[in-house]
């Protein structure tokens, strides 16, 4: 009994053992309620965790200390890449200057080269409209010929001396045997010189005078080819020959530009005889028809002075008053070469609304040589804006030329005259050199265009 009591902690007395008894089941049954209550509460708390767990898990994040680790991990990802890009930022730094200056220089280069190919464009250009720059300035075409003879007199020299055209190794051997080896050289040489000929001799036949270039180069390319393919015989076209063989080239083109101006020239001052001689038979016709006239009103004067018809002499004295005056204008018109009519005329429908011609013309009748200028070879007829007699209209022509030289249109054939001006322009002009403009139209009527654009429009809106 009292080992019971001891090993309990607690002193049960001898008597009052149940009442003992009872409270310690009573204890206990309150000591399991609040085991109860606190299970409870941790299986609430379990739950709860459970539920943020849950709540976690559905954010992608294990834990706390999972999602801290991972922004440390991003930082420093970002950190590697921030170093990154600073680096690559150095270096495309270094890069851009590096490229700048290659840029700066290729652009010096271009440059450069631009400037070499629009003066190589330009000289083409104005070649190809008759501006050719002569190699060789001589005074004619005769001259030109006269040097192409002595150029293909020299020509021969070097072919019958072939060792001057065409140079070659010496000492050559073959089979052993120097002759030999001398001949075949020699066949070679004569070969590569037959084909060097025939190369220079089709260039100055087919020659154009704005492809000079192009042929030399060619020229030259064929003799670089034939000291290639003839390298082991130490054969090649020599110095002299070749720049002989381009000078030939040189004073050819010269003379086919030269020859062409010259016939240019003839059928301009072809063109000028044939304006003037049809101006000298107007002239004279008009000339003989008023010596016909006068006689015809001086026979009419010696039959009324006989009549006495002092009314009838006067009258008739009058007229042949007028055909004398008509009669000295002709004889000086025809002795004088500077007089005749200055004309400004346009054609809108052809050369549109700021464009004139402006020249001069000795026929009797001035009309004549503007119609003939406005014939089929214009889709319109010019209109007149301005045509007047001078005695000096040559001058008031050149001047006029003169004046408006910034503005020719052919800056190449001084005869084609025609300006990039309006009509009101040349009118200004005009009244400085010729004094008051009697008459002048500003407008052209071009009747024929402005018809022929009104019936075009109703075409156009269907």
């Amino acid at each position: 009994m009292s080992d019971n009591n001891h090993a309990s902690g607690h002193k049960i007395p001898f008597f009052g053992a149940k009442k003992v008894a009872v409270q310690a089941l009573s204890d206990l049954a309150n000591t399991k309620n609040e085991l109860d209550i606190a299970k409870l509460e941790i299986e609430k708390l379990n739950s709860e965790c459970n539920s943020v767990r849950e709540q976690i898990n559905e954010l992608g994040l294990s834990s706390f200390f999972e999602v801290q680790q991972k922004i440390e991990n991003e930082k420093k990802i970002l950190s590697n890449i921030k170093s990154e890009v600073l680096n690559a930022r150095e270096e495309s730094i270094r890069t851009k200057t590096a490229l700048q200056n290659e840029i700066s220089t290729l652009q010096s280069s271009i440059s450069k080269l631009k400037e070499s190919l629009v003066l190589t464009e330009e000289t083409t250009i104005l070649q190809e409209v008759g501006i050719y720059e002569y190699r060789h300035p001589l005074s004619d075409a005769a001259s030109y010929e006269h040097s192409l003879k002595e150029i293909n007199e020299l020509i021969k020299k070097y072919n019958k001396n072939r060792e001057t055209a065409i140079s070659a190794a010496v000492g050559w051997t073959v089979n052993g045997s120097a002759s030999q080896g001398a001949k075949m050289v020699a066949d070679f040489s004569k070969l590569m010189l037959l084909a060097f000929n025939a190369e220079a001799d089709t260039l100055v036949r087919g020659l154009k005078p704005y492809k000079l270039d192009k042929s030399i180069d060619r020229l030259k390319k064929i003799a670089a080819t034939i000291s290639r393919l003839g390298k082991t015989m130490s054969i090649c076209v020599t110095y002299n020959y070749l720049n002989l063989r381009i000078k030939e080239l040189e004073l050819t083109a010269d003379f086919i530009d030269k020859q062409a101006k010259e016939k240019e020239a003839a059928r301009e001052e072809k063109a000028r005889l044939q304006e003037e001689r049809k101006a000298q038979i107007a002239l004279e016709r008009e000339r003989q028809r008023l010596e016909k006239e006068k006689q015809h009103y001086q026979n009419a004067l010696i039959a009324l002075q006989a009549n006495g018809d002092d009314e009838g002499v006067q009258r008739i004295s009058d007229h042949l008053e007028d055909v004398e005056k008509a009669l000295q204008d002709v004889d000086y018109r025809s002795a004088n070469i500077r007089a005749g009519y200055v004309y400004v005329i346009s054609n809108i429908g052809a050369f549109g609304e700021s464009m004139v011609k402006i020249g001069m013309t000795r026929r009797l009748e001035p009309m004549d040589r503007i119609n003939e200028l406005g014939d089929a070879s214009v889709p319109f007829k010019f209109d007149v804006h301005a045509l007047f007699f001078s005695k000096d209209a040559v001058t008031i022509e050149s001047e006029m030329h003169s004046r408006l030289a910034n503005k020719r249109v052919n800056k190449v054939n001084a005869r084609r005259e025609f300006f990039n001006c309006t009509p009101l322009e040349a009118k200004s002009h005009l009244s400085k050199l010729a004094g008051e403009l009697l008459e002048f139209s500003d407008n052209p009527e071009a009747i024929e265009y402005r018809q022929s654009q009104h019936m075009i429009s109703p075409l156009t809106k269907n």
